[in-house]
């Protein structure tokens, strides 16, 4: 077993664990301004060293990635629920619905992520929520196409068969026979997505189209720093690193998980 997939959880667990302990950290305050301790470098007393207003860059570090987080976990759920749900239906219902869905899906495949997210993210307006609508709306289409895929393959099992003889009806068939067999595609999907998220997420604040000041998050934390990179390197490195390698963390896991779970996300759908 590579050193790395015993790095990257334990990273990831940090990270999520810092998240979630945040406000009962021994931190300092995450928007206390004390212009005397401004652009401080890196030292014991301040780990990641201070910005232009004197806050504290670890303390902000820390509540910027409970701000992802939280991004993540509401981008994950409402746009990998409404993939699911579209996938399972495309596929156990076929025809002009399934058609429908999937030249949707291949539309939105046609253009990066990332510009759809600007898009939807500038129609809609700034702020969190609007933040995550933009990214569920980008990032729907995968777990629609193979969630599609895996219900294209059970639905001719023999279990299947004997629930639709047997009456049940197309909400049982799809949530208590068709989901939980596909359970394990369905996590790896989510593990593999959430780097996209984060990275989304960071981009949009960092061009000012995400989260909003006072609030923190690490693409605007970077943004800020842009500014002061000759004399407080720290302002855009420090962010800059965590974020790097909390994707770097979640792409190993995830494909471990891959790997791991034996799952058919290579599978390709016409």
């Amino acid at each position: 077993m590579r050193i790395d997939h015993y790095l990257a959880p334990a990273f990831l667990a940090v990270v999520v664990l810092a998240a979630l302990l945040a406000p009962w950290l021994p931190l300092f305050s995450r928007d206390a301004i004390d212009l005397g301790a401004a652009l401080q470098a890196p030292s014991a007393a301040h780990w990641f060293g201070t910005d232009n207003l004197g806050r504290d860059t670890f303390t902000r570090v820390v509540y910027g990635s409970r701000t992802s987080l939280s991004i993540v976990a509401a981008a994950v759920g409402a746009g990998g629920g409404l993939g699911c749900l579209l996938g399972l239906l495309a596929g156990y219902r076929g025809g002009w619905f399934d058609a429908i869905i999937m030249r949707a899906a291949d539309l939105q495949y046609s253009l990066p992520p990332v510009i759809l997210a600007l898009v939807a993210t500038v129609a809609l307006g700034t702020g969190i929520l609007n933040l995550v609508m933009a990214i569920s709306l980008a990032t729907w289409p995968r777990f629609a196409r193979i969630v599609r895929a895996e219900a294209l393959h059970l639905r001719q099992r023999d279990f299947v068969l004997l629930a639709e003889l047997g009456g049940a009806s197309v909400a049982r068939v799809l949530g208590c026979h068709l989901l939980p067999n596909m359970l394990n595609t369905v996590l790896v999907l989510v593990t593999l997505d959430i780097g996209l998220i984060v990275t989304l997420e960071a981009t949009l604040s960092f061009l000012g189209l995400g989260v909003q000041p006072p609030d923190p998050s690490w693409g605007t934390m970077i943004a800020d720093g842009r500014g002061y990179l000759t004399q407080a390197w720290w302002l855009t490195a420090m962010p800059g690193a965590v974020l790097v390698l909390t994707i770097l963390a979640v792409n190993v896991t995830g494909k471990r998980l891959r790997q791991g779970n034996g799952s058919r996300l290579e599978v390709a759908v016409v």
